[in-house]
């Protein structure tokens, strides 16, 4: 499997492989632990998969019932009016027809975001607005800078995920509906809401009654996230009855299959267990956040999705990270270099059971850290050939890495400095006629002439003052020479070793916490908290993890 590990996920463009993929190339048919597919791990239930499996020969046997009677039975269960709702065969089938029949020109997106959403409208000929989200504010999203964006732009659809995928970020109702009255002129606002089940920010996020009384709103929903059924393909939208109409229209009558119709037709008979497993995933996610959050280096992210969304400790390379957690430890996890906006410094890991966490972290420990917790990263780059997804820590690395630190970071790792401290440079014994005056953490150490190091030239002794004819005195030996100053070590590759200080005098460690240039001050850096956003201690509660919901 470690052969094909690399090629599998280059043939994916900017998505990860299939699971049945990984479980071929796994040999013995099974996957992997699955930190990357973000699914719902709590439901169906097993008793639910149970009757499931009991009916599978004739669920694959025969047809399905049409579309129009299974998106009915669907309204029914979410108290929606048919007529203002189309059901597709997974999300990616709705934003097609969108993009078709309602893009006309151009569409702009925050990202890093969903692939499809830049994906499909360039493939289509579209222009795509992409709005870079600032790893320095937490990949929030500003909706007034936003609205002036697509302003300046002249863009004419408007795309938002609500929480937003891969980082999670949250948008308030009121907030969205303030912005959908700003943009009331544009051809199309789309409010893709597919993770919003797992949210618990607010008591009624969605703005899907908004979308319904609007002429220009769409709302996208996902069936598959939120029932851990990706395989079944099913979503909606829900927008006024023209525009839901005018893409009902487009799909074929049978577009939806006998998995989704058995499952649609079942769920109002488990709404119970259904919401207990979304308050589930909500507490693994805080659990899992906090275990995560204690890896050295490591940056989380706030987030209402059922993921969470990581900057790795600088030196370490993502798809490295990737691929040595799958071949090593059997665990997928999301490496998020091919995302437009983002770097391969970042993961997207799906929330799952605290046994799987553990096994996530212990992963992470060992290939980040080898066998000691809170090193530096060794092992997975060479040099600084990365990106951070940060010009101004890419900036930092470099010259931390650079020509003009050679010495500095060779003397650290060669184990030069005094009384212990590390990078210290090793103090270098100067040629003098006369005695130099011991260095004080020498001087301390000394307590005869014998204790003196071999290297430390003697003092010649003055001839004594003669007022009257006296023998002249025997002459003493001259002093040995002072030892030449040491040659500097070659400067090392790969991350700054600890302790080196960077510009600045921040060290390694420090350099973590950079994200961005302090306004109006380009070469200077500015630091912030280690969790990469505004208050490291309210950053639950801003992204309403704290509640329970």
């Amino acid at each position: 499997m470690a052969d094909n590990v690399t090629s599998l996920f280059r043939s994916t463009a900017a998505h990860s492989p299939s699971m049945a993929a990984l479980a071929r190339e796994g040999g013995d048919g099974t996957g992997p632990v699955d930190f990357c597919i973000p699914c719902n791990p709590y439901f169906p239930t097993p008793a639910m998969m149970d009757t499931m499996a009991s009916r599978l020969k004739d669920i694959i046997t025969y047809y399905p019932s049409s579309a129009d009677t299974i998106t009915a039975e669907l309204c029914n269960l979410l108290q929606l009016p048919p007529q203002a709702v189309a059901m597709g065969n997974g999300s990616t089938e709705l934003i097609t027809w969108i993009d078709h029949l309602l893009v006309r020109e151009s569409l702009a997106i925050p990202v890093p975001t969903f692939g499809r959403w830049t994906d499909q409208p360039m493939e289509t000929g579209k222009r795509v607005d992409m709005f870079p989200l600032q790893e320095s504010s937490g990949f929030a999203l500003d909706l007034a800078q936003y609205a002036e964006f697509i302003r300046t732009r002249g863009t004419r659809v408007a795309v938002i995920c609500n929480p937003n995928n891969p980082d999670g970020g949250f948008l308030h109702k009121h907030a969205l509906v303030q912005f959908m009255d700003a943009m009331a002129d544009l051809d199309l606002i789309v409010i893709d809401e597919s993770f919003l089940e797992f949210a618990d920010a607010e008591q009624e996020p969605s703005v899907v009654q908004e979308a319904m009384i609007r002429p220009n709103v769409i709302v996208l929903r996902s069936l598959g996230k939120n029932f851990g059924l990706h395989g079944i393909r099913f979503g909606y939208m829900v927008a006024n009855p023209s525009l839901a109409g005018r893409v009902r229209s487009m799909l074929p009558k049978w577009n939806l299959n006998a998995f989704a119709e058995y499952v649609v037709f079942m769920l109002k008979e488990h709404g119970a267990e259904y919401a207990q497993s979304l308050h589930q995933v909500r507490r693994d996610r805080l659990d899992m956040a906090s275990q995560l959050a204690a890896l050295p280096g490591l940056t989380v992210y706030p987030s209402q999705g059922n993921f969470l969304f990581v900057r790795l400790p600088v030196g370490a390379e993502g798809t490295v990270v990737r691929d040595r957690m799958l071949t090593e430890h059997r665990i997928l996890v999301r490496e998020c270099g091919n995302k437009i906006g983002s770097s391969s410094r970042f993961l997207r890991l799906v929330v799952r059971p605290q046994v799987d966490v553990r096994r996530l972290v212990s992963g992470l420990e060992q290939v980040l850290y080898g066998t000691r917790r809170g090193a530096a990263v060794p092992e997975l780059a060479q040099g600084t050939s990365y990106s951070s997804g940060t010009a101004a820590v890419d900036r930092l690395v470099g010259q931390t890495n650079g020509a003009g630190m050679q010495d500095l970071a060779a003397m650290a790792v060669g184990g030069g400095g005094m009384g212990g401290g590390v990078g210290m440079p090793m103090p270098v014994a100067q040629p003098m006629a006369v005695a130099a005056a011991a260095p004080m953490g020498v001087a301390a150490s000394m307590g005869t002439a014998s204790s003196m190091g071999a290297g430390m030239p003697m003092p010649a002794q003055m001839p004594a003052p003669a007022p009257m004819p006296a023998p002249a005195p025997a002459p003493m030996p001259t002093p040995p020479p002072a030892p030449a100053a040491p040659a500097p070590f070659a400067a090392p590759s790969g991350p700054t070793p600890v302790g080196v200080p960077a510009r600045g005098g921040l060290t390694a460690a420090q350099v973590r916490g950079m994200t961005a240039p302090a306004p109006g001050a380009p070469q200077e850096l500015s630091q912030a908290p280690a969790t990469g956003w505004p208050n490291a201690q309210s950053w639950p509660n801003a992204a309403g993890m704290g509640q329970t919901g």
